[in-house]
């Protein structure tokens, strides 16, 4: 038995005894009253419902039908994913140089601790030396913010000691993470919410953001660089700071020869290699169907609210629950669209320069003259709707010289263009001469619906939603022009007017002040080239050449009210319909969204189905929050309804058809296929339109000046069948042209069960004439009263 010398040395054994024992009891009791919060002097821990549930910001994200990714909401870009969705080279990146112990120690490594301390004391760079915290550590601190003023504490707003506790509380979550977890699920903890700068969070997402890859695919250079970037995402930014963070990166890999992940060869290769970025920010302005995502993210918020209050313990919030939105897009049917929509409208935009070259084109009618002319002032006033023009004025008040003058400043910026890398150029102008530039475009809106369900397709609501955030298809509402004459006709039908087999004259109808709630003077509209014919024509002729004097003694029959009762049965919303013989040539405003949804009830048998844009919402953890169901009603009936396409039939296949080219240039009947087809063109060609119906889609479109000024000067160029519809005809051809897209095949419209009509020996058909006998429709008692 070996015995402590006598004297001195005992006493001095004894006493480090004594105080490591009472300073262990000590660091015991520290550690107890900050975990309970001795006398709410250290202030509270996380829950134990939090420790096993740990909370953060996770980005809703939105997919289409088929299951492709549209985009996010997020306040901070964070997507979550499982070890097995991870390239090792990042694993092993991680390790090395943040915690190469993290698999044997238990949350806290002291041998790390005491180096980080002894590198302090001997001012030893951190990178030499090695950091104090674990990755559990730091995921502890990710995932629980212990310094925040519910959690502070008395002691808590004391500098130094406040620091001392919320380390000290960092350490016992630490503990107590991997209790609770294995390693595999702290080390994804951690990469799914580190920053990684550009206000990218999680591997998923940096790796998208910096290399446009998913993270299983990152190769030894690119991990190592990433991994890098968590010293300090701001510091060692690629993009910015190239040279340094490359050194980063090589230190990185240094650390993973270190550690043997590579060999001598490998590194030495690896660290000569150059950064190659493939950066991409991702954000609202980006990706497929920008508008479209705009748009429903104020339903999906609605329907949030709605959730929570039926539901007291759910917290929901669209940018940090980490919500699955399955929407109605088809991601092939919505790149057609945008393909289709942007290739009309460049080819638009260059005929409206040529239009008006040398010319601005804000214009109006003088009244004398009945030429256009420029309308004064009108680029200023437009600024004077601006944000910019509106912050300007309350920073100079009334010093209009001072606004204008800041207005005129020429100032760096990027603005939209055709071509170019993602449709924008840089350059330097004036805020007021960028007005003049933008007020030159024409813009559009295009949606299409699968008729049977209702199923929203694609959407296509501008031409840039980063430069123009206004969408067209439901925000915009424009005249139809004659697009609204379907209703018309349907009404006049449907009350016994006329039947598909009646013939009316195309002569002048006149209006009385009075009639039909007509307010002003006498009014005789006139047909679009401002002559009339005297012909009689059959209602598929007149409709299919949409002349306006046959609409106008339809509505004189009907009256204008019966005809806005069926507009709205059929699926129109806008309440501002007028109730004037108007109407008749479409001059109330309705939106893309309206007068796509209502024409899917001819198409579908005089069904109604409301457009529907959300499938499903899932939480975080993939259960179903809600489903949602097609709203659909019977509005005519299915005899009606195919009458209406058979008409409508005309446009594409009578020989002066206002669509005739759909078959004659784009070869789109081709294969037994049949289109119910309406141009629209409205008063100064400030609005074009086009609706086209096949089987099972129905497409729509406006195209037009963001300004009703701003248009072209003749019908030969400003009417729909010119502006809006070739995008139509391309978005078709794209459609067919994919085998992939089977539901929507070219086939004629199906004829209803026991569907006939007789004009006097002559069955329906598009190469014959018809003469106007009685028709008493079989199915008089499904007729809308």
């Amino acid at each position: 038995m070996i015995e402590f010398a006598p004297g001195p040395y005992r006493t001095i054994i004894r006493n480090l005894w004594r105080y490591s024992l009472l300073g262990i009891v000590l660091l015991i009791l520290y550690v107890l009253a900050v975990s309970y919060n001795f006398l709410w002097l250290f202030g509270g821990m996380p829950s134990l419902k939090t420790l096993e549930n740990p909370k953060s910001e996770e980005a809703s994200e939105v997919y289409t039908a088929d299951r492709q990714l549209l985009g996010k909401y997020y306040v901070e870009n964070r997507t979550p994913i499982e070890i097995s969705q991870v390239s090792p080279n990042v694993t092993s990146a991680l390790l090395a140089t943040e915690d190469a112990r993290f698999i044997k120690h238990s949350g806290i490594d002291p041998r790390s601790l005491f180096r980080a301390v002894g590198g302090f004391l001997t001012f030893k760079d951190a990178s030499s030396s090695g950091g104090g915290s674990t990755l559990t550590q730091q995921t502890a601190k990710n995932l629980f913010d212990t310094r925040q003023e519910e959690l502070r504490g008395v002691l808590g707003n004391i500098p130094i000691i406040g620091l001392v506790i919320a380390k000290t509380k960092e350490w016992i979550l630490a503990v107590r993470l991997e209790r609770n977890y294995t390693k595999q699920e702290v080390m994804m903890m951690y990469l799914n919410t580190v920053s990684f700068g550009n206000n990218t969070y999680g591997i998923k997402t940096a790796a998208k953001t910096y290399f446009s890859k998913e993270p299983w695919n990152l190769n030894v250079e690119e991990a190592a660089l990433l991994v890098g970037m968590l010293k300090n995402p701001t510091f060692y930014n690629p993009r910015i700071a190239e040279e340094r963070t490359k050194e980063r990166r090589n230190v990185v890999l240094g650390q993973m020869k270190k550690y043997k992940f590579l060999t001598d060869e490998q590194y030495f290769t690896y660290k000569r290699k150059p950064l190659k970025l493939d950066f991409s920010v991702e954000n609202q302005n980006t990706g497929m169907a920008a508008y479209f995502r705009s748009v429903i993210k104020d339903d999906i918020k609605r329907w949030i609210r709605q959730y929570n209050e039926e539901n007291p313990d759910a917290d929901l919030d669209l940018y940090t629950s980490g919500l699955k939105i399955f929407t109605t897009i088809d991601s092939r049917m919505q790149t057609y669209a945008e393909e289709a929509v942007m290739a009309n409208m460049r080819d638009q935009q260059k005929k409206f320069y040529e239009h008006w070259r040398g010319r601005n084109p804000w214009v109006k009618k003088d009244d004398r003259t009945k030429k256009y002319i420029e309308i004064p002032g009108f680029i200023e006033g437009e600024a004077k709707k601006t944000t910019r023009y509106k912050q300007l004025k309350t920073l100079y008040g009334t010093d209009e010289k001072a606004i204008w003058q800041d207005m005129r400043k020429p100032i760096k910026m990027k603005v939209f263009v055709y071509g170019g890398r993602r449709n924008e150029k840089d350059t330097t102008m004036s805020p007021l001469d960028s007005i003049r530039y933008y007020k030159r475009l024409l813009n559009t809106g295009f949606m299409s619906m699968d008729p049977r369900n209702g199923y929203v397709k694609a959407w296509v609501g501008g031409i840039s939603f980063k430069h123009m955030k206004f969408d067209h298809v439901r925000q915009s509402r424009r005249q139809p022009g004659s697009t609204f004459k379907p209703f018309i006709y349907l009404t006049a039908m449907d009350q016994g007017f006329v039947t598909p087999c009646s013939h009316i004259v195309d002569q002048p109808t006149t209006f009385a002040h009075g009639e039909d709630n007509n307010n002003g003077p006498a009014w005789t509209p006139k047909n679009s080239n401002g002559k009339y014919s005297y012909q009689s024509l059959s209602l598929r002729e007149a409709l299919g050449q949409s002349i306006n004097t046959v609409s106008a003694q339809l509505i004189k029959k009907t009256r204008s009210e019966e005809v806005i009762k069926y507009a709205h049965e059929m699926g129109i919303e806008s309440k501002d319909l007028r109730a004037d013989p108007t109407l008749c040539l479409g001059t109330s405003d309705v939106s893309v969204y309206e007068m796509v949804g209502a024409y899917c009830a001819f198409a579908n048998g005089g069904m109604r189905v409301r457009p529907m844009m959300l499938v499903e919402i899932q939480d975080k953890n993939g259960n179903v929050l809600k489903s949602f169901t097609p709203d659909a009603k019977q509005v005519i009936s299915a005899n009606r309804a195919y009458e209406m396409l058979h008409l409508m039939r005309g446009a594409v296949e009578e020989p002066n058809g206002t669509a005739k080219r759909l078959e004659t240039q784009y070869k789109l009947l081709e294969g037994g296929n049949e289109i119910a087809a309406k141009t629209g063109t409205t008063s100064n060609y400030s609005d074009g339109w086009f609706m086209g119906m096949t089987q099972h889609l129905v497409s729509g479109l406006w195209v037009g000046g963001d300004s009703r000024s701003i248009h072209f000067r003749n019908i030969e160029l400003g009417q729909g069948g010119r502006v809006a519809m070739p995008a139509w005809a391309i978005y078709m051809q794209k459609i067919y042209k994919d085998p992939t897209l089977t539901n929507f095949r070219p086939e004629p419209f199906r004829k209803p069960n026991n569907f006939k009509i007789d004009c006097g020996g002559y069955h329906i058909d598009s190469s014959q004439r018809y003469i106007p006998p009685k028709v008493v429709p079989e199915d008089e008692d499904e007729i809308l009263q």
